[in-house]
């Protein structure tokens, strides 16, 4: 299968329903421990009927760590992904997990997609990264476009929200959810102002009508900083259906109804104006090349 491309399904019924979770996480120093944590969370929360469990970004390693080591024993990342591989298909629930990949020797801060069958089916690489990403990772190409039971979805990593185009351009060719793994790496002045809900998630799940899915790191992260916590999901209206605080890890659900999801923003924005339609297609088209471009691994 091509990463992001599915399978045809077009005589499938739609999904109507999913239930998502966040896992917002206080990193351990070691993998080990978080990737017994996530494990616990997933069988735990499948259990309870959970669809698809969302986990911070870099939540195998924490984020604020040197990764030079890391680049030098690509064993311990293959083992990770194989462990989650195997959670995921015991669980028989999806997991979406922040986690640093290789292609080649170079290292990608990533997002992987694991199915109810344990079988990796995308992987989105941050693309804009921060001046601390860049003494590590490499950069991705791609926007994310995937599904999950057939349900359309996409994903930006931590601070790429700030790039409204990586979530409406993938909206526009059909997704639903967007997911959001985060690991908040600010002084406590900047964590605090975060806390008090500046961080445009309910104004990006709004404007594009769809369901906007946070999972974030919370509490101190060593050398004086902080993350904020608050791992939310948001609906389509703007309702925060599910808020964790700024203290503990905890894990949230909620049900999605995704007939509520309907996208009228970005397919309006494909219509009007007439003059941009042509090169709205051009971008979706162009799009639709860089997904094909990426293989499973």
């Amino acid at each position: 299968m091509i990463r992001g491309i599915p399978a045809a399904a077009s005589n499938l019924k739609p999904i109507s329903k999913l239930r998502v979770a966040a896992a917002q996480m206080k990193f351990r120093d070691l993998p080990a421990e978080n990737l017994d944590w996530i494990g616990e969370v997933a069988h735990r929360k499948a259990r309870e009927g959970v669809d698809a469990i969302l986990f911070p970004e870099c939540a195998v390693t924490g984020y604020n760590r040197d990764f030079d080591g890391l680049s030098r024993a690509t064993a311990t990342a293959r083992r990770a992904l194989e462990f989650l591989s195997q959670t995921a298909r015991r669980a028989r629930c999806h997991l979406l997990v922040g986690c640093p990949t290789f292609t080649g020797a170079r290292l990608f801060n990533s997002l992987v997609v694991f199915d109810r069958r344990g079988r990796e089916t995308f992987r989105y690489s941050k693309i804009h990264l921060t001046a601390r990403d860049r003494r590590f990772f490499a950069p991705g190409n791609s926007i994310a476009f995937f599904h999950l039971d057939r349900v359309p979805c996409t994903a930006i990593i931590c601070h790429e929200r700030r790039f409204p185009e990586l979530v409406r351009l993938p909206v526009m060719l059909g997704a639903q959810i967007l997911f959001h793994p985060n690991a908040g790496l600010d002084s406590l002045p900047v964590s605090k102002a975060k806390r008090k809900g500046r961080d445009g998630i309910v104004a990006r799940a709004f404007e594009n009508e769809i369901f906007y899915v946070f999972a974030n790191s919370v509490g101190p992260q060593g050398d004086g900083l902080w993350s904020a916590g608050d791992s939310k999901i948001v609906g389509p209206d703007s309702r925060i259906l599910a808020l964790a605080n700024n203290r503990d890890a905890r894990v949230i659900d909620a049900e999605l109804d995704l007939t509520k999801a309907g996208r009228q923003y970005a397919r309006e924005a494909l219509v009007q104006p007439a003059f941009l339609r042509a090169h709205w297609r051009s971008l979706l088209a162009a799009c639709r090349r860089q997904l094909r471009k990426s293989k499973t691994t």
